[in-house]
């Protein structure tokens, strides 16, 4: 299957799976893909737009993670 099936077949979830996808997914195909250390830096400029675009203030989103990784919270390992 193809990267571009899988976005299709993906794209046909109702938004409640899609966002259980991301939930689910994300974590694991995150820890083997950033043991490429120069793919952080093509996620970050994708993340940073989704952020823009929710509407989710910059500052907001940084108090945010900052707690959470206070509180353990963050996926850092």
């Amino acid at each position: 299957m193809s990267v571009d099936d899988l976005k299709q077949q993906v794209m046909q979830l109702s938004t409640e799976e899609k966002q259980q996808f991301i939930l689910t997914a994300l974590p694991d195909m995150a820890e083997e893909a950033l043991q490429d250390s120069g793919f952080m830096l093509r996620l970050l400029p994708v993340l940073l737009e989704i952020v823009k675009k929710s509407g989710i203030d910059l500052q907001q989103l940084m108090q945010f993670a900052a707690m959470q990784q206070q509180s353990g919270g963050g996926t850092g390992k």
